[in-house]
């Protein structure tokens, strides 16, 4: 498949650009950290997302979705990223429908994607247990109880745990700590009375939670997938995180290199503007072609999710790991092209940063998918 969208997937990018930049630019997002919304996101917004389809853009049509697809989702998420626009979009749009709709029930289906897709139901997925992406280091406690078990443990950096209406937490049912099985997700209501959350404001001032549950009692209805079998659909849930997530990544580091190029040709030291100087020229143009490439490696991912789901982990490593080095390094020339100025909170480059910061840690850092896509080619 030709790496480039389709003329539909344009004008939903086209429609998806004019909408935010009207009425979720950097502007609105700065609104949000400075009043402290408890919410960290403006409801009355993401209704409006919902209502034009974007809260379901993965979801089936036979559920009320858009079934634009992962490219859609794509889309979308490297639109908000340009915009820096916050939203409970990844935790229920791409991880909760992922979850919901590739390895729910019958009767999960029935029950949730309809209230995802009219943003009435909010999603959280629970995985990690300690500072750094372990998937398969799972020690939160599912034990046989009755008819269903008893779940106890903790979960860390649980983005929009805070206000998520539904968890779905990885939990181990049997084997040892970093045993990829013996893991099975369970998908609880989030305000339980054995839930206790609390809300862990990140740096780039988006919101998320640290979980603790103290037996928490569920049935074989709570069950996502199979008993034991969990960290399979676990991984299919991650992957199209991953390459989401390096979506808003390459929209955050097209925009921070639009705003470092303008103030080059804006800026002007010993007479003359520095966008002239060889130097500067020669980092702007190896930084363009990073981002190039970035965006061919996030749309294959993309579309191998659309076309072939089971066998696109691998892309999705990939393209997560070179869209976190290439917003990093996006963001980082923004700061030193721009100098002093560059890390003051009046300019907007400081904001890119410090939120392609927490997206490159989120579900695997460069190193972490380096290593993992090494593993895989048996080095």
């Amino acid at each position: 498949m030709s790496l480039i969208l389709t003329e539909e997937q344009e004008m939903l990018q086209d429609a998806a650009n004019g909408f935010l930049t009207e009425n979720a630019p950097v502007a609105a997002f700065r609104e949000i950290r400075d009043s402290k919304n408890p919410d960290g996101f403006c409801r009355n917004l993401w209704k409006e997302m919902a209502d034009m389809g974007w809260a379901g853009i993965i979801v089936d049509e036979q559920f009320g979705g858009s079934e634009f697809g992962y490219v859609g989702a794509g889309v979308l998420a490297e639109q908000m990223g340009r915009n820096l626009t916050a939203s409970p979009f990844f935790s229920t749009s791409v991880l909760g429908a992922t979850a919901v709709q590739r390895y729910g029930t019958a009767t999960q289906k029935e029950r949730y994607l309809g209230s995802i897709c009219d943003g009435s139901t909010l999603f959280a997925l629970a995985v990690d247990e300690g500072p750094r992406h372990r998937p398969e280091h799972i020690e939160f406690a599912a034990t046989p109880h009755g008819n269903g078990y008893k779940l106890s443990g903790a979960k860390t950096f649980v983005a929009d745990g805070h206000v998520a209406d539904k968890l779905i937490i990885a939990a181990r049912t049997s084997g040892e700590t970093n045993d990829p099985s013996g893991i099975t997700l369970f998908l609880v209501d989030a305000g339980a009375a054995a839930i206790e959350r609390t809300h862990t404001p990140m740096v780039d001032s988006r919101n998320a939670a640290n979980i603790k549950v103290d037996g928490l009692e569920v049935t074989g209805d709570d069950i996502l997938g199979e008993v034991d079998g969990g960290y399979e659909a676990l991984e299919g849930i991650l992957s199209a995180g991953r390459a989401v997530l390096g979506a808003e990544m390459s929209g955050s580091s097209q925009q921070a290199f639009a705003i470092t190029t303008d103030y080059l040709k804006e800026r002007e030291q010993f007479g003359q503007k520095i966008g002239s100087f060889q130097g500067l020229q020669h980092r702007a143009a190896h930084l363009a072609t990073e981002i190039e490439m970035t965006k061919s490696a996030v749309l294959k991912s993309l579309q191998l999710l659309d076309d072939d789901f089971e066998s696109a982990s691998a892309t999705c490593s990939m393209a997560k790991a070179k869209s976190g080095m290439t917003a990093q390094l996006s963001t980082q020339e923004a700061i030193q092209m721009h100098g002093g100025i560059g890390v003051t909170d009046e300019y907007d480059v400081g904001l890119y940063f410090k939120r392609v910061h927490v997206a490159q840690q989120m579900f695997g850092d460069a190193g972490f998918h380096a290593d993992r896509l090494a593993k895989r080619s048996g080095y």
